[in-house]
């Protein structure tokens, strides 16, 4: 039997570095990206639509636990280098793996469906469609802009845009000698926070949240704050990491309400935790003041839960994304509220041709989770690891939820979270266990209509359908 034929959505840091497992283990596949060149959301000003950065954007995870596992970054690069580089970086990527010919630019997957047969059946936005084994979807989820829910009450008169239109203090609104307000506690507000209270750019600025959140620096003792910990061994349990973590920060970094912020509700590693060297400066400060979350829009007022009200031009929403897949039926699968229940964030249970590749929110990068997905799947695809039962597989998503939902605070923004090296060790740990179920047979995945074996390309008028098969060509 040939190798399944792969269809690949996105061309982004995830979708990258899949393709490269897919032409290592000579899987034949076609890669879709809207856009003219890779990089997805660390492209600057990308021209697929749907990608957006802050010019001022930096990595705020070291770049060596960035870093794909077989291509390691330039040693002169920073530490914490902005979007150029790593721009730089996915473009050198695929042009030494030499991948660039493989994937087709500005031409996007307008719908993806199953046939009848079992195939899926892929209409790009330009071009016939065409017929695939399986499907890997690798479209990001950081584009579909998250808004408050219900939204706040009143109107506000002044300018209103989501972070993800944030570009400069004047891209897409002139925010130069005026009051802002930005809502939100997570990396986004505290960077454009940050970076609009510099001297001569915004007159005032207000950071508003709905709760508590633990902000740590980049570097603590001289030291990148995850380079200290990565070598930290999975095994310890996580309230001993915990109780230890809650030490660092406590000491280390100081209590949040003594720079004006609302004291977390929360224990430090039970929610996302924001990255800012200079925001805890900047308050102390007095460049940036603190506010409770927004009650009420009253024209060019903003009413806060404690009761006083501010002058403001411009109010920003860091509020988050939604996870969208636009060329999915919703009925087919969708993630309200941002749920989506997969294995290893990655396999539908009794969808056997369907993967999603870098669908998760870890502490620390995606990147080298998304290359062992990709690595995963090759193997599985080239028949050298089997899964699970669906039993047994629906049993591990509900113990995998169980325990982020002991951990973590409720939110949408926890539904896809897992720990780096955690999540790195489990899934090393089963793809072996599952080579062993495989019993190393080298059977390509089972797919009882293939592809390359039936007349459905375009173009090819031979369909002869037997049953529910196509006949062989």
């Amino acid at each position: 039997m040939p190798l399944p034929k792969v269809c690949v959505i996105g061309a982004g840091s995830s979708g990258i570095t899949v393709i490269k497992s897919l032409k290592e283990n000579g899987i034949p596949f076609d890669c879709y990206e809207k856009g003219s060149d890779v990089g997805g959301n660390w492209r600057y000003k990308n021209d697929n639509g749907l990608s957006n950065i802050y010019k001022s954007l930096h990595i705020n995870t070291h770049r060596d636990r960035m870093e794909y596992r077989d291509f390691p970054m330039p040693t002169d690069y920073p530490d914490y280098p902005n979007h150029e580089p790593i721009q730089k970086y996915f473009q050198s990527y695929i042009d030494h793996f030499g991948l660039r010919k493989h994937i087709q630019f500005k031409n996007g997957v307008k719908k993806a469906e199953k046939t009848e047969l079992g195939l899926w059946k892929i209409t790009p936005e330009k071009g016939q469609p065409k017929y695939y084994d399986a499907l890997i979807v690798a479209n990001g989820h950081h584009w579909h802009e998250r808004w408050p829910e219900p939204a706040f009450p009143g109107k506000f008169s002044g300018q209103t845009i989501h972070s993800h239109s944030y570009v400069d203090p004047k891209t897409p609104v002139n925010c130069e000698g005026k009051n802002v307000v930005i809502l939100g506690m997570g990396n986004s507000a505290m960077d454009i926070s940050v970076e609009l209270s510099r001297p001569g750019v915004a007159k005032k600025v207000f950071l508003s949240s709905r709760r508590g959140a633990y902000v740590i620096p980049n570097y603590l003792f001289g030291k990148p704050l995850d380079k200290l910990t990565e070598k930290m061994p999975h095994w310890i349990p996580f309230p001993i990491q915990q109780f230890f973590a809650n030490l660092l920060i406590r000491y280390g970094v100081g209590k949040m309400e003594d720079f004006g912020l609302p004291k977390p509700d929360h224990k430090f590693g039970s929610a996302h935790p924001t990255i800012s060297q200079d925001l805890l400066v900047r308050l102390g400060r007095g460049d940036i003041t603190p506010k409770p979350v927004i009650t009420e829009l009253k024209g060019k007022k903003i009413a806060f839960a404690d009761g006083t009200e501010e002058e403001a031009d411009v109010l920003i929403y860091c509020t988050g994304y939604n996870i969208k897949f636009p060329f999915f039926d919703e009925d087919f699968i969708s993630a309200p509220n941002n749920y989506i229940p997969l294995y290893y964030k990655m396999m539908k249970p009794g969808m056997n041709d369907l993967f999603f590749v870098g669908l998760m929110q870890p502490l620390g990068a995606i990147m080298p989770l998304a290359e062992r997905q990709g690595k995963w799947i090759a193997q599985y695809l080239t028949g050298n690891y089997k899964l699970p039962t669906e039993s047994e597989m629906f049993s591990a998503i509900k113990q995998d939820e169980a325990k982020m939902k002991k951990r973590y605070v409720s939110s949408t923004r926890h539904t896809i979270q897992v720990d780096f090296d955690i999540f790195m060790y489990q899934m090393k740990k089963e793809m072996d266990a599952g080579k062993k179920r495989s019993n190393t047979s080298g059977n390509p995945l089972p797919i009882e209509a293939r592809a390359e074996f039936y007349s459905l390309d375009e173009g090819n008028s031979t369909k002869k359908q037997s049953g529910k098969k196509l006949a062989r060509v």
